[in-house]
């Protein structure tokens, strides 16, 4: 048995901010989801605000609740710059206020006479950890902290520039007892997650300011990927596209599988590479995966067979994982194209401008050209456009016809105006000529380009309902039944308009 308890106790809050009534408060929003709770006493602005919490905490500790003090100095990756002494006098004091565990850094412990651990100094129970910012540390490193026998617990927190770095990093929890594996980064993301069901003794989360590389919140762990529910017998689903923590896919599946009660979780991959992310997926024993940009085409020749229609698109955005571990892909963008314009538009007959040439683009193309529409490309590279054209039986347009043609319907197949940098438009107002603009870009839900539309006078139909319509599908071919749609839906739609009533973040410069 671990010893820091069972079950949700090992799903630990972070609290960390400048002042001891804002950590105060952080705490008590903690405690709603978890009785396990790190203090980062390097986070405090100064000493007199790491004293009020302290104090508070010794006049108010909830019974319980299981407190990790921290006071990481700068030469471990923290924020205190005070001595190795003065973060032991913090951490001692700590232990009399309260605390359980202090979480005591290698470097820290290179400083200190052997003698002197742990009792010497009135800490409380030592977690030792070792983290690296940069890259997953040597394995020699790992060996040396796991093996020591003056401590209580292990951490090893790495940056997982790799999925399979962090396959490399969990391993190590399933190794040995009592042991905290931390992948950082974002592609060390879903082995965080994992991380409980793979043996590591805590899990991480802030509740509002994330304190490392990679971290999702506390209300996500919990509640979203549900990290202390996991089991090896849960099924592992992915959705993988570099950029991907813009994506909601998460919210859309994991929502369908807890509306119908089924133990699997949806995880988002950072794939640069993916033969990485090939290489390491046995590891997590995923099911399937659904494949978003940049990898829609290329993941084709990764796989063992195709459905025909993804094979005549030449792209595939949703893949089984069969028991034998052969891929098989489908295209289910095809079903959500179709879905989202007959709203608004009968296909058969219609002239269709579609912008762009990518993986969106092409079932695009197919779909409509295959419903009976006249279709256009679009392209910044015009050698792309003329291929899909040619595969597709649509006509290339040139950008600069823009400005003189009509279409029924113009469909925006790129990525320019995606979350997070909206407010930017692929098209410019004098350039639509339309009755009808369809954006597949689902975040923001009212993109820059239908705002213009809109502003024209011209009807919009948002990117939200191709992706949701595209997302049961995958779902479907997964689970084998039909797909909560309603509740999948209430729960983008709520994301979004959340998503839209808070303040815009500052745009970059250009």
């Amino acid at each position: 048995m671990s010893v820091f308890g069972r079950g949700i106790e090992r799903v630990c809050g972070v609290v960390a901010a400048a002042s001891a009534r804002e950590m105060v408060k952080q705490i008590r929003l903690v405690l709603r989801e978890t009785p396990t709770v790190e203090l980062r006493l390097d986070w405090l602005a100064n000493d007199t605000e790491r004293a009020r919490l302290l104090d508070w905490l010794a006049q108010n500790r909830p019974g319980r609740a299981n407190f990790i003090a921290t006071c990481r100095r700068k030469a471990g990756g923290g924020r205190f710059a005070g001595s190795v002494s003065a973060e032991l006098r913090w951490l001692a004091r700590a232990r009399q206020a309260g605390c359980s565990w202090c979480d005591l850094e290698v470097e820290t412990l290179a400083k200190m006479p052997r003698k002197s651990l742990p009792g010497d100094l009135s800490l409380p129970r030592i977690l030792l950890s070792a983290h690296d910012f940069r890259r997953t540390p040597r394995r020699a490193l790992v060996a040396r902290v796991a093996k020591r026998r003056d401590v209580d617990a292990v951490k090893v927190a790495a940056n997982a520039r790799t999925i399979g770095d962090s396959v490399r990093l969990l391993r190590l929890a399933n190794q040995k007892q009592n042991c905290v594996a931390v992948p950082m980064g974002e592609a060390g993301l879903p082995a965080r997650i994992l991380a409980l069901r793979e043996g590591s003794a805590l899990a991480y989360a802030p509740i509002s300011q994330a304190t490392a590389p990679g971290q999702v919140s506390l209300r996500e762990l919990k509640h979203l990927y549900r990290a202390h529910e996991l089991t090896r017998r849960t099924h592992v689903f992915a959705v993988i596209g570099n950029p991907i923590r813009h994506s909601l896919s998460p919210l859309l599946h994991n929502t369908g599988f807890v509306s119908q009660k089924i133990d699997a979780v949806y995880l988002p991959f950072l794939v640069r590479d993916l033969r990485d992310f090939l290489k390491a997926a046995a590891d997590f024993a995923l099911r399937g995966f659904s494949v978003t940009l940049p990898h829609k085409q290329a993941i084709l020749k990764h796989l063992d067979d195709c459905e025909a229609l993804a094979a005549d698109i030449g792209a595939v955005n949703t893949v089984v994982v069969r028991g034998n571990g052969s891929l098989y892909g489908c295209n289910t963008d095809y079903a959500g194209v179709l879905r989202g314009l007959e709203r608004k538009l009968r296909p058969a007959g219609s002239r269709i401008l579609i912008l762009g040439a990518g993986g969106a683009a092409r079932a695009a193309a197919f779909a409509l050209t295959r419903a009976g529409a006249e279709v256009g490309i679009c392209a910044r590279r015009e050698s792309a456009a003329r291929e899909l054209a040619r595969a597709s039986g649509g006509e290339v347009v040139p950008r600069r016809a823009l400005r003189h043609e009509f279409f029924d319907a113009v469909l925006n197949a790129t990525p320019v105006g995606l979350h997070p940098q909206q407010g930017i438009s692929p098209l410019q107002p004098g350039e639509l000529h339309c009755r009808i603009v369809m954006d597949l870009i689902y975040r923001p839900e009212r993109t820059e380009l239908l705002k213009i539309a809109a502003r024209k006078g011209i009807a919009t139909v948002s990117g939200v309902e191709m992706f949701l319509a595209q997302g049961a599908a995958q779902w479907e071919i997964w689970m084998k039944r039909r797909a909560p749609e309603s509740a999948m839906r209430r729960a983008i739609l709520a994301a979004l308009r959340k998503e839209k009533s808070l303040p815009a973040a500052p745009r970059r410069p250009r």
